[in-house]
């Protein structure tokens, strides 16, 4: 299915989570001084004009980008990514929003390597034209890059990661943003990323999703925190309080899979301030989970998937043997000199903080399933301190009783007209969102 045009859903609020985690990740892989290849598996058209027919028939811009371009006292992490928005509307009129190609682009060095994938076809030459004017400004000024910096796929970004990887320098970065139209998309996100673990482990990955009431969108995140990753991270952000019908795109998440070791802190002291200025009712707040690989009997109880596979030796005990015939699925077996009550802690979980809207954390015991870090209800008026801890944890900052679930976001493209930029729709995406 090709039917999703990003252009519709350009600079909403999952395009500012989405891009500002994007402009961090940048900024960390940056820090080092060998050079990095970037994966864009749905890459869309780039550039989008925010005021072409499709931008302006949505208005979805109004709850990202626009409530944020003339805020004041924007948290010092956020920075990057705003100026990033505003270099390209030089005349201070918000007029096109980037792509992850385009941030892409202007974050990166000279010697890192851009690797683009879309497979609409419009939206695809679109992107050429966007990275070839990109290019020309840079060598206007004198910015060369030795090499092909820039390579551009018309083809299916799943199917062409696993080429890629590894990389020659061993280092990648790589944004994972279908548009979830199908139900198969989930699927095909956690097996590329599983097959993608297992060529490369060390490698950074940032997946985008929309919160939905689907079941498949529900189960998602505890899905991909079963895949073989050091450690994990996921953020959500919710504007809104979802309607019973459950239309529309409230809540969006980023799952990076190796993230960095200073992306939880920023993200606590950040998120507050996006639910402040983006919320538009009481529903509105963040969450904050970060933990190691879920395994075992925990990733079973977390996924929900139907009833448990008997555990230990359940399948081979006979109903002669004395032992296990009876046992209940997913019942552990008990063994000699072992009691009956002991409890074991699952694996790949960690301790749970819940962080209040007044910055306080109340911590949970350490055998606890990790939950998630919620964020600050708008309407406080107050962000919650952040507060530095070692290890998995989560945050939670809401009016009213801590969640760890939040809403989604996705949606189509349009572009730029032909005196900038060239605005465009965003390979067949988010059946409901944003990219």
């Amino acid at each position: 299915m090709l039917s999703y045009r990003h252009a519709f859903h350009a600079g909403n609020h999952a395009d500012v989570l989405k891009h500002f985690v994007q402009v961090q990740l940048h900024l960390y892989m940056n820090q080092k001084d060998v050079a990095y290849t970037y994966i864009d598996t749905h890459s869309g058209a780039g550039v989008y004009a925010l005021d072409s027919f499709q931008a302006t028939k949505t208005g979805e811009y109004d709850t990202g980008i626009g409530p944020l371009w003339n805020a004041t006292d924007v948290p010092e992490a956020l920075k990057p990514y705003l100026d990033l928005v505003k270099a390209m509307n030089p005349s201070g009129k918000m007029r096109y929003y980037p792509g992850s190609p385009w941030v892409a682009d202007q974050m990166a060095r000279p010697d890192d390597r851009l690797r683009l994938f879309e497979l609409h076809p419009a939206d695809v030459k679109i992107l050429h034209e966007n990275v070839r004017k990109a290019e020309a400004h840079k060598a206007e000024q004198g910015e060369r890059a030795r090499g092909k910096r820039v390579i551009i796929e018309h083809g299916d970004g799943f199917q062409s990661l696993k080429k890629l990887l590894p990389p020659p320098s061993r280092r990648a970065l790589v944004l994972v943003d279908p548009p979830y139209e199908v139900k198969d998309d989930y699927k095909k996100v956690r097996d590329a990323l599983e097959e993608a673990l297992g060529r490369f482990p060390s490698g950074m990955y940032a997946v985008w999703y929309p919160v939905l009431q689907r079941m498949e969108s529900r189960q998602f995140p505890d899905k991909l925190k079963r895949l073989p990753a050091k450690e994990w991270l996921n953020v959500t952000l919710t504007v809104s309080t979802p309607g019973p019908d459950g239309i529309g795109l409230h809540s969006s998440g980023m799952f990076i899979l190796n993230p960095p070791y200073t992306l939880a802190p920023m993200l606590r002291e950040t998120m507050p301030y996006l639910v402040q200025v983006l919320g538009k009712d009481a529903g509105a707040r963040f969450t904050i989970e970060t933990g190691t690989q879920v395994t075992g009997a925990a990733s079973a109880r977390l996924a929900g998937e139907g009833p448990r596979a008997p555990v230990g030796n359940a399948r081979r005990a006979s109903p002669l043997s004395g032992k296990g015939s009876l046992r209940l699925p997913g019942q552990s077996m008990v063994r000699e000199g072992e009691e009956e009550t002991r409890t074991a802690r699952p694996s790949g979980t960690g301790a749970r903080r819940v962080w209040r809207p007044d910055g306080s954390a109340q911590g949970k015991p350490q055998g606890e399933p990790q939950a998630g870090d919620q964020g600050a209800a708008r309407g406080a008026g107050k962000r919650p301190a952040a507060t530095g801890t070692a290890g998995p944890r989560a945050a939670t900052s809401r009016a009213g009783a801590p969640r760890s679930g939040v809403p989604r976001s996705d949606a189509p493209r349009g572009g730029p007209g032909s005196g900038g930029p060239h605005g465009g729709s965003k390979n067949g995406r988010k059946g409901s969102g944003n990219r």
